[in-house]
């Protein structure tokens, strides 16, 4: 029985010390705001931004008790901006001393940038699923770069999956540095290593012929050959036509 009394009360004591708890915490107003992002992030908005996008789009929130706070309605908000994948609000309660201070908590994932489009007059990011978000000079990122004549749904369905398989691929993201686009039908890549331009023709079939010309690389290229040849074309089916410098 006394064991039964002892579970009794201790049951009890959590109950009262919770009930006080939510109290003091509907009691609790925002005081500060805490903005947390994964360090590997490969872009970054400074949190001064994200900062005063939640004070813009809640101008009383400091002195705001948390159960007035919409932070669905915030969190919106921050995904609004093209950098944002995904947001999260919520409320935290400290105690400092005899005292319950509110903290907002702001969590942000943001887009990884997986291309840069560059054209005459326009730049751009292209993240892994094809969503277009401006390059800025807040959030800079080093990623392939594409450049050339670049439309961009051309961008987005031919050159972002054979760019996905660059980067997929751990020779390829080593070797290659630049993509230029002289037409639809003609894709210039330009390798790290070596003086050589790989003109891959059109991206069709673009996995056969960077399979095809890893293959040359390491029987042909890799014997004290990088730089005898001037350009690598893979336009024909199943050739491979290198012209010396």
């Amino acid at each position: 029985m006394s064991k039964i009394a002892g579970v009794l009360a201790l049951i009890a004591f959590l109950v009262i010390t919770l009930a006080f708890t939510s109290i003091k915490y509907h009691d609790a107003t925002c005081s500060s705001i805490e903005i947390e992002y994964a360090p590997d992030d490969i872009i970054a908005l400074d949190k001064a931004v994200i900062r005063k996008i939640i004070t813009d789009a809640d101008k009383d929130i400091f002195g705001k008790k948390f159960d007035s706070i919409n932070t669905a309605a915030l969190e919106q908000e921050l995904e609004k901006h093209a950098a944002v994948f995904k947001a999260e609000v919520f409320e935290m309660v400290a105690k400092d001393s005899t005292t319950y201070k509110g903290v907002l908590t702001v969590r942000v994932k943001h887009r990884e940038p997986f291309l840069r489009v560059i054209k005459r007059t326009d730049s751009y990011y292209l993240d892994e699923f094809g969503f277009k978000f401006p390059v800025s000079g807040n959030y800079p990122a080093h990623v392939l770069v594409a450049t050339g004549n670049i439309d961009e749904q051309f961008a987005k369905e031919e050159l972002l999956p054979c760019v996905r398989f660059i980067e997929n691929d751990e020779f390829w993201r080593a070797q290659i540095e630049q993509v230029y686009v002289e037409s639809e039908d003609n894709v210039i890549l330009t390798p790290l290593f070596g003086d050589q331009l790989i003109e891959m023709g059109s991206l069709e079939n673009y996995q056969e012929k960077l399979r095809n010309l890893k293959t040359f690389y390491k029987k042909v290229l890799a014997k004290n050959n990088w730089n005898k040849y001037k350009s690598i074309s893979l336009k024909y089916k199943d050739q491979i036509v290198a012209k010396r410098n």
